[in-house]
């Protein structure tokens, strides 16, 4: 017996899935996340979850790990002390930046802090210009001088970024090799291995991105090999990359910035495949967590990759999953600021010491603790009974927030309820009605440990009429793990106007990124069936400063893909900024490649229709405060694990599972499909 195993592990708890290959059995585990060294959890996890289907890790023939170690490191501004060498002239374009303020409209917001300070950004004389020709060579010497004098500073990374190092690597790749020899203990990145592309800012930072969080996932990665081959797990282990694929961990530990949204994109893969099950291609995903909400549109089946994106306040080129996240989670604090008003996260209470309710010395209230005093959430333990829960002391927690606002405990614990989920409806029209989509159109997947708790609500307050609640919503993201592909993306800028005098280039540049690609496959072992590459263009008219990705067609490079590549580029502007200017030229700026080693995925079988009934699967009865229903309302309490495929439900209702909480508002019929998804639907 091989069990496919998939762990991510987040801000509050660790989640385990396995799965296994020969009988389709699906069973998920969860723990407590160990903040102080995560890989400890993840150990526990794979040490409980296999012990829970009498097998030992050695049984494990794929391990997958989704983490949030880069993004909580960069956003706590834990990383190492890190240098930057750069062209003569260009070190405060680290500082310098855009010139723009995070927020247009607020004049007391800060930037966030610079990674490496000013006495650590240091120039040596080299130049090249835009066409690769070079004006002033390398300077070997300075260089030198220089990595000894940021090794004389203590540093533990060193970042290299050269003016159009992208076009030319010559000067980069010198500067690597001196670093290997004079400064070989230290993590070093030179800027075209992480960010091959144009707009010298943006590069700089991905460059000291990534040095600065180099030596914190080396050191957590060697960790987590040491704990699972201690174990007895002969298994390769594969991390996710923030654009939904997983590489090995040996990539993983050279590309760290590549896994800032490494955690919340397996949960969109994992969404993708159940709403492909269950019927549904066009889905909001919405994963509520302990410490924040991660959402994002899926159009067609498909998410939106984006090439770039700004990750709490630093720009970072690579390849990821158009993603929005906010902070609003389970362990979200209510509080009340200085206006009087309440107020909800993006402080958590985290996994230590966690909500109120918890016991473990927490006075604050947060979402948790609103939902245990308004009985949505199990009054008495969480996990199947293995966490207990405190409600006297929820209570005590709200009514003094309560007093404070001069509200009674339910009015209080319902407001916390009703700001943190215009929090989160605020996340989704980012990511829809902002870019044009009604999410009235879309079904709204709710998961997460907290998602199903609060997607009634927030369906309601976007009047998104269906919401998808996964079999077990609570681990979709450790369960993406097992649904996702080895991936890997190369990216060159060369810049062209579309025409036929481009055609020449525009093969080589494909050519030489296969040639990259192809090097990737035989790294990680990936035989010639499994192989996949995936061509896109960034496009834009003359005297735009913004690309929209267009896919290339399969095939040979000519005339019919520059067509193809025209009329999807003029279709993909229409939608995005509502018109089409005919007569401006149309540029070339990026060469893209998407390779996926294409790996066994845990696959799902349709259940029999057992009828609407769900008498069974009753276990209790709660009363529950509904402001829809005017108060207090007695609901039935439901066991998930005792649902059949065609049983329905209809509202106010609640179903529990070991994982999460799905509330059914009144007016709402749930019901399971073959897949035992659980669909809720107005009326």
């Amino acid at each position: 017996m091989t069990w496919r195993v998939g762990v991510d592990s987040g801000g509050t708890f660790t989640d385990v899935c396995l799965f296994d290959d020969a009988t389709g059995r699906v069973e998920v585990w969860k723990v407590a996340s160990t903040p102080d060294d995560p890989s400890r959890g993840i150990a526990d996890g794979v040490a409980e979850g296999t012990s829970r289907v009498d097998a030992v890790p050695a049984a494990i023939g794929y391990f997958g790990h989704g983490t949030t170690v880069a993004t909580n490191t960069l956003i706590q501004h834990r990383g190492v002390r890190t240098g930057l060498i750069t062209t003569e002239g260009f070190r405060d374009l680290l500082e310098i930046g855009r010139q723009k303020r995070p927020d247009l409209y607020d004049l007391q917001i800060d930037k966030p802090p610079v990674l490496v300070p000013r006495d650590l950004r240091l120039e040596v004389p080299e130049r090249l210009r835009h066409d690769g020709s070079v004006e002033i060579p390398l300077d070997e010497a300075a260089f030198r001088a220089a990595v000894r004098q940021l090794r004389a500073a203590g540093v533990q990374a060193v970042a290299v970024c050269f003016l159009y190092g992208f076009v030319r690597t010559d000067h980069e790749e010198t500067a690597r090799r001196i670093l290997a020899e004079d400064f070989p203990e230290a993590f070093a990145c030179v800027s075209h291995q992480v960010a091959p592309e144009f707009r010298e800012f943006e590069r700089m930072s991905t460059a000291v991105v990534n040095a600065y969080l180099g030596p914190v996932i080396r050191g957590y990665i060697e960790r987590l090999a040491g704990r699972l081959a201690g174990l007895g797990m002969t298994a390769t282990p594969h991390l996710t990359q923030s654009n939904g694929g997983v590489i090995g961990f040996e990539q993983a530990a050279r590309l760290p910035v590549r896994t800032v949204l490494s955690g919340p994109s397996t949960g969109v893969v994992g969404a993708q495949a159940v709403g492909r099950l269950a019927g549904y291609s066009d889905m909001i995903t919405f994963d509520m967590g302990g410490t924040s909400t991660d959402v994002a549109l899926l159009q067609g089946g498909a998410c939106r990759m984006a090439s770039e994106a700004v990750v709490h306040g630093y720009p970072i080129k690579a390849p990821m999953l158009d993603i929005h996240t906010v902070g609003a989670g389970g362990g979200s604090i209510a509080f009340v600021d200085s206006g009087g008003l309440l107020k909800v996260g993006p402080r958590s209470a985290g996994a230590d010491p966690g909500p109120v309710c918890y016991g473990r010395g927490n006075t604050e209230p947060t979402v948790t603790d609103a939902n245990v005093v308004l009985g949505t959430l199990n009054p008495t333990h969480l996990l199947g009974g293995r966490m207990a829960v405190r409600r006297d002391l929820a209570d005590a927690a709200i009514e003094r927030l309560a007093a404070t606002l001069g509200m009674g405990k339910m009015a209080t614990a319902q407001g916390i309820i009703s700001v943190v989920t215009a929090n989160m409806a605020r996340a989704i029209r980012v990511i829809s009605v902002q870019r044009g989509h009604d999410p009235r159109d879309y079904t709204l997947v709710a998961f997460g440990g907290a998602g199903p708790l609060h997607a009634a609500r927030l369906a309601a307050a976007l009047d998104i009429g269906r919401i998808l609640v996964p079999r077990n919503p609570g681990i979709l993201c450790a369960m993406g793990l097992l649904l996702t592909d080895l991936r890997a993306d190369f990216a060159s800028t060369r810049l062209h106007t579309l025409s036929t005098a481009a055609l020449p280039d525009i093969a080589d540049a494909f050519r030489v990124l296969a040639a990259q690609a192809d090097v990737w496959f035989t790294e990680e072992g990936i035989e010639a069936p499994a192989r996949r590459l995936t061509r896109t263009v960034d496009m834009r008219y003359a005297g735009q400063n913004y690309e929209l990705a267009i896919p290339l067609p399969d095939g040979p490079i000519g005339p019919a893909s520059l067509e193809a590549l025209a009329e999807a580029f003029a279709a993909a502007h229409q939608r995005m900024y509502g018109f089409v200017a005919e007569d401006d030229p149309m540029q070339l700026v990026t060469f893209r490649v998407e390779a996926a080693g294409i790996v066994p995925k845990a696959t799902f079988k349709p259940q029999p229709d057992a009828g609407p009934d769900t008498a069974s699967a009753i276990i209790a009865r709660r009363d529950v405060w509904l402001p829809e229903a005017g108060g207090f309302v007695t609901c039935p309490v439901y066991d998930r694990d005792h649902l059949r495929a065609g049983n329905r439900i209809a509202g106010p209702a609640i179903v529990e599972q070991m994982d999460a909480t799905t509330v059914v508002l009144p007016g709402m019929v749930a019901r399971v499909e073959p897949y035992l998804n659980l669909v809720m639907e107005t009326e």
